[in-house]
């Protein structure tokens, strides 16, 4: 049928086929472009949960010192370099007594962290706050 459309001409594509392949890609973007938003807000939720487990593990390597008694700052952590996070993240490292535990709160500064994401974990508040806490 193809043969007849394009009479004795070998050469090219039909209107009809080009017409087919633009539908085709039209489809798959229509597929594609949302699960890629989702995807990429979802890195977000990510980032303040990886900034979470470098404080912890910065707080962990600090404690590894013996005169170090007291809750650090994030300045204090690294060596006194301090910690840098992800984006426009911020934190805040909470405790009295370190030999209680150590809460740490990492806010996604960006705002884009999806709520069903945040919704589905305890660990997040819903209002972009992820929190991670360290028991002695």
């Amino acid at each position: 049928m193809i043969q007849k459309l394009r009479g004795s001409n070998q050469k090219g594509f039909t209107l009809i086929e080009l017409m087919i392949v633009i539908a085709i890609i039209g489809i798959l973007a229509a597929i594609a472009i949302p699960n890629f938003i989702a995807y990429r807000n979802k890195s977000f939720c990510t980032q303040a949960e990886s900034d979470a487990n470098a404080l912890a593990a910065a707080i962990a390597d600090y404690f590894a010192i013996p005169s170090h008694t007291g809750t650090p700052a994030q300045g204090d952590l690294n060596g006194g370099a301090g910690m840098t996070l992800s984006g426009t993240n911020t934190c805040t490292i909470v405790g009295a007594d370190p030999n209680l535990g150590i809460t740490i709160t990492v806010t996604d500064g960006s705002g884009r962290c999806p709520a069903d994401y945040q919704g589905a974990a305890a660990e997040w508040d819903g209002a972009n706050i992820y929190t991670k806490r360290i028991e002695p």
